[in-house]
C-alpha cells in the first residue's frame, strides 16, 4: 500500500459520507441514524437478542455515551421505549414502538427498495468486499487513534 492509494481510500470515504447525505429528507427531528439505530434493533431482536444500550453500541461499534444519547433523543420522539428487567432493576432494554416501526417500514419500502434496481449494476460480491474493506479500515484506524491517545 502507498501513500496515494491511501490518500485515495480516504476520498473514497469522504464521498461515501457524501453518499449518505443524498438520503431522502426525514420527518424534523428525526435524524439518519435513528433509522440506523431501528435497523440494529430489529436485527438484534430477530437474532433473540432483548436488546440493551450495550448491544447497540457493539453492534454499530460506537462508544456508549452516544448510544445512550441517541436513545434518549429517540425515546422522546416515541421511536423507542425502555423498559427494566424484572430479574435485574439495573438492566434496561430496548424496545421499538409501533411508530419507530412504522417510519423503519417507511423507509425501507420508499427508499431503500427503490435502490435495488439502480444498484444492480454493482455485483454484490463487491458490495461485500467494500463493506469488509471499509469495515477493516475504520477499525485500524480506530486502533491507531486509541494507541495515540494513550
Amino acid at each position: 500500500m502507498n501513500i496515494a492509494l491511501i490518500k485515495r481510500m480516504m476520498d473514497a470515504c469522504y464521498q461515501a459520507k457524501r453518499v449518505r447525505d443524498l438520503l431522502p429528507a426525514l420527518p424534523d427531528g428525526v435524524l439518519p441514524s435513528f433509522i440506523q439505530y431501528l435497523d440494529a434493533i430489529q436485527t438484534l431482536e430477530q437474532q433473540g437478542v432483548q436488546v440493551k444500550v450495550s448491544d447497540l453500541s457493539d453492534a454499530l461499534s460506537l462508544p456508549r455515551p452516544g448510544v445512550t444519547r441517541t436513545v434518549k433523543d429517540m425515546e422522546a420522539r416515541g421511536l423507542l421505549t425502555k423498559q427494566t428487567s424484572p430479574e435485574d432493576g439495573r438492566v434496561i432494554y430496548l424496545t421499538i414502538t409501533e411508530a419507530g416501526r412504522a417510519l423503519s417500514r417507511k423507509y425501507d419500502a420508499e427508499y431503500f427498495s427503490s435502490l435495488v434496481p439502480a444498484l444492480e449494476v454493482i455485483p454484490e460480491e463487491d458490495a461485500e468486499t467494500m463493506i469488509r474493506t471499509i469495515e477493516i479500515f475504520y477499525q485500524i484506524m480506530v486502533e491507531r487513534r486509541d494507541s495515540h491517545e494513550k
